[in-house]
């Protein structure tokens, strides 16, 4: 086969199809929650992230039976929840077919219903005028009105059109209607395209834990088109979808880069409101988002918060069995669990789910990643928690230093110790969190530190441990029950 090349030569702007003059495609985009649509790897089509565009098309309309093509659609849309409407009742579509975009073939099947010239290998024009039908055989259909069926050419030039379509092609038949110039509604929703919050939390120095918090939207396109000077509405929240997405097959085009995290700083705050459960912004300005990028615009104006540092230990064995456990070993670890490092702070307003890169200032002067934490959709006021990490100074282990148990006393009294160590140069309090699992009825009947927070299934301390030194938490259980506690 023949390789062959688009090329373009415009020579005109083109009415049919064209976005209406006065009217912005308006995007509202939903969150990705994976990272294949923010991944720097190539420049794909992606089955990921969910998105509904709104267009207004505008149409030269002959009246009666008439054939429409409309381009450059996303290569990845729902095909089956395409919606075309024409103002008033008159023109109805009587059918529509979507031809899905793949390179070259998708290229050329965009260009049905353009004028083009087809050019032969050694560069003469073999055939002029309006292309009906693309392919491996091109069928032209010249100005006198005889068609030309052509299958070895080299390349096509478009007179008609501003930009080759990358994506998929609309073929509408409509009926009805008079004659003239209409602009219909053109709506559908496609993967491709989505967002998720992007957030940068960076500690103030000083013993009072401080930071400068900036919030963005990072939005991406691997949806096969470029958007131009769209109106973007970005949806927080679990919006269910029934319909799994399409997979998607890596399709690359080559392409002069788009920038991969270009920041929109000169837009103000979005307006937030809601959308039934979900909560939405609309950013103040138009953006735009070429094909194969990931742009990130303000959500919020920087501020600073105030936040606690937390080092936690915590074996994370919340169990309740349904009757009392006998055995003196019941398989909770001695070792080997870490002191976590955590940061806390409380969402000054509503915060989508994101993540939350957390730096802080180095003796050189740059600043550093401490760590790197998944947030939660996390309403205003309600406090959030970022791990960061595995504390590198901090160490526990733990063992049980006493246990009985007597059925017929209905009763189970057992005694652990927590050893605490710190390598560190400053003294650090280690928050250590316990599940007695034995039973789900239980009291502290010792501890050489009080505990801070006790419920059902926690039993919380707060312990000092010196610089260069360690410290010991010793606690006892007893557990207790009735007959009629016990499954029959």
């Amino acid at each position: 086969m023949l390789r062959r090349s688009l090329v373009l030569a415009i020579a005109c702007a083109v009415a049919l199809p064209a976005l209406a003059a006065n009217e912005r495609t308006a995007l509202t985009l939903y969150r990705a929650d994976g990272d294949q649509l923010f991944s720097t790897g190539g420049d794909a089509v992606s089955g990921d992230g969910y998105a509904v565009v709104h267009e207004r098309r505008a149409f030269d309309l002959k009246g009666g039976v008439q054939d429409l093509s409309i381009d450059g659609l996303p290569a990845a849309l729902d095909s089956e929840a395409m919606s075309l409407r024409f103002p008033g009742k008159n023109t109805r579509v009587v059918s529509q077919r979507l031809l899905l975009g793949q390179g070259f073939d998708g290229a050329v099947a965009g260009l049905v219903g353009h004028n083009v010239s087809v050019i032969g290998e050694s560069g003469q024009p073999i055939a002029t005028g309006t292309l009906v039908r693309g392919g491996d055989a091109l069928v032209v259909r010249e100005a006198n009105g005889q068609a030309s069926l052509i299958r070895q050419y080299a390349a096509l030039r478009a007179a008609d059109a501003t930009d080759f379509a990358r994506g998929s092609t609309l073929q509408v038949r409509v009926n009805g209607g008079s004659a003239g110039s209409t602009t219909a509604q053109l709506d559908y929703p496609t993967s491709g395209l989505g967002w998720r919050g992007a957030y940068v939390a960076t500690l103030a120095p000083g013993n009072t834990c401080r930071m400068a918090f900036d919030a963005a939207a990072s939005i991406a396109n691997r949806s096969g088109r470029d958007w131009k000077d769209v109106s973007l509405k970005l949806v927080a929240g679990d919006a269910r979808r029934a319909k799994a997405p399409p997979r998607q097959e890596k399709m690359f085009m080559a392409r002069a880069p788009a920038p991969m995290a270009a920041m929109d700083m000169a837009s103000a705050e979005p307006h937030q409101a809601t959308l039934g459960d979900l909560r939405t912004y609309t950013l103040p300005t138009a953006v735009d988002l070429p094909d194969g990028s990931v742009t990130q615009t303000p959500l919020y104006d920087s501020r600073m918060l105030d936040c606690q540092r937390e080092a936690v230990y915590d074996t994370g064995m919340a169990y309740q069995p349904p009757q009392p456990r006998m055995e003196r070993d019941i398989g909770l670890p001695t070792n080997g669990v870490p002191v976590v490092s955590n940061l806390r702070f409380k969402a000054f307003d509503a915060l989508p789910a994101g993540y939350v890169r957390v730096l802080t200032t180095d003796r050189d002067g740059n600043a550093e990643l401490l760590g790197e934490g998944r947030l939660d959709d996390t309403p205003k006021n309600k406090d959030t928690t970022v791990s960061l990490g595995n504390a590198f100074d901090l160490g526990a282990t733990r063992e049980q230093t006493a246990f009985t148990a007597d059925a017929a006393a209905h009763r189970i009294d057992e005694g652990m110790r927590i050893h605490l160590t710190n390598a560190g140069d400053t003294a650090r309090t280690i928050v250590v969190r316990e599940h007695p699992g034995r039973w789900r009825a239980w009291t502290v009947t010792s501890s050489s530190v009080k505990p801070s927070k006790v419920s059902p299934e926690l039993l919380e301390f707060k312990v000092e441990v010196p610089a260069n030194g360690s410290a010991d938490l010793d606690y006892a259980v007893r557990y207790t029950w009735t007959d009629a506690d016990l499954p029959k």
